[in-house]
């Protein structure tokens, strides 16, 4: 029992080191594999006409391609303007940053004080970094298109042969009930998860527009930015909107210097997704997409340490996968 136990233990360690090592392939197949699996019920409409599948695929990643080329030159504009001032930004930043210091040295002197009272020689070093944040990305450039042309290829064979491969499978089932359950877990992986980024993705616009429309009443520059950035950020759960609220803050601290405009964008931001997570996310999927939070926890901290964004947002259709194959393929006593 214990060799088997160090088995399974050595080849789940196999499999991450594997995983991290291919990510620059196996993230962007994964996640056409996602896309993919979205789009199938959409495909499967249109062959029902008699339109092959290889033209359907072809149709789908041409749309994919055609909405990612909209986003991107939809938002070149405000995008680039705020490349612009990003200089500008950075340094309000580190104004705002220096006036704080004070108040770090204050706490760094009241801690000095504790330290001789309580005979420590320890004492808190606060550091200012008024270094540039900002790397140049030309490096990664080719590594970036490589992904993008396996991400976009990846979609277009996994839906142009999706029945094959399904079939593939079926065939190599040696019982009528081990076909049985296989073929209810291919069925039940593309409901899941198309019908979950389906509707994610309806929810996740109407988040951004709301978005792009109350910032716009309140006079934030570039609201139409912040409404699509709210939409993609929102596809991962806990981290996204975290990293959104994030990104808010620090643009009214450089553009405001009144408190209550500060924290006013964040703050409706921050109301608004609660909105949208606590009452509208959870009515419109209903009790039987709900999943447990410590398990979502689980698979985001694993998947975002292993690939990074692409890896944050196949965290969800990998838990719904691991479900629907404990539900299928796993021997049932009853």
């Amino acid at each position: 029992m214990g060799a088997r136990m160090s088995q399974m233990v050595l080849a789940c360690i196999a499999i991450v080191v594997a995983l991290d090592y291919g990510e620059v392939i196996l993230a962007p197949i994964f996640l056409g594999v996602c896309i993919g699996l979205m789009f199938s019920p959409l495909a499967g409409r249109i062959e029902r006409y008699g339109v092959p599948t290889w033209l359907s695929a072809l149709a789908i990643v041409l749309t994919f391609l055609i909405l990612i080329l909209a986003i991107g030159m939809g938002l070149s504009v405000p995008l680039a303007a705020w490349v612009e001032r990003a200089p500008a930004i950075w340094e309000s930043l580190r104004l705002q940053v220096a006036d704080w210091r004070s108040l770090f040295d204050s706490f760094q002197g009241l801690q000095k004080q504790l330290s001789d009272t309580m005979g420590q020689a320890t004492a808190l070093t606060v550091k200012v970094d008024d270094t540039s944040a900002v790397q140049s990305v030309v490096s990664l450039g080719p590594t970036i298109v490589a992904e993008l042309l396996i991400f976009l290829a990846s979609i277009y064979f996994f839906v142009a042969t999706r029945d094959r491969f399904r079939i593939a499978v079926l065939s190599m089932c040696f019982t009528r009930r081990m076909r049985w359950r296989f073929a209810h877990f291919f069925r039940d992986v593309e409901v899941l998860i198309s019908r979950y980024l389906a509707t994610i993705t309806v929810i996740n616009i109407g988040l951004g527009v709301v978005v792009a429309l109350a910032l716009w009443a309140i006079g934030m520059p570039s609201p139409l930015l912040w409404g699509v950035l709210a939409i993609l950020l929102n596809f991962v759960i806990y981290i996204g909107p975290a990293l959104m609220t994030v990104i808010l803050l620090s643009v009214s601290l450089a553009l405001y210097n009144n408190a209550f405009d500060i924290l006013l964008a964040p703050g409706i931001y921050l109301a608004l997704h609660a909105v949208e997570s606590n009452f509208i996310t959870h009515q419109v999927l209903g009790a039987t997409m709900t999943m447990n939070p410590f398990a979502v926890f689980l698979a985001l901290a694993f998947w975002i340490w292993l690939w990074g964004p692409i890896g944050g947002f196949i965290a969800v259709p990998s838990l719904l996968i691991l479900y629907a194959l404990a539900r299928n393929i796993i021997p049932s006593k009853i």
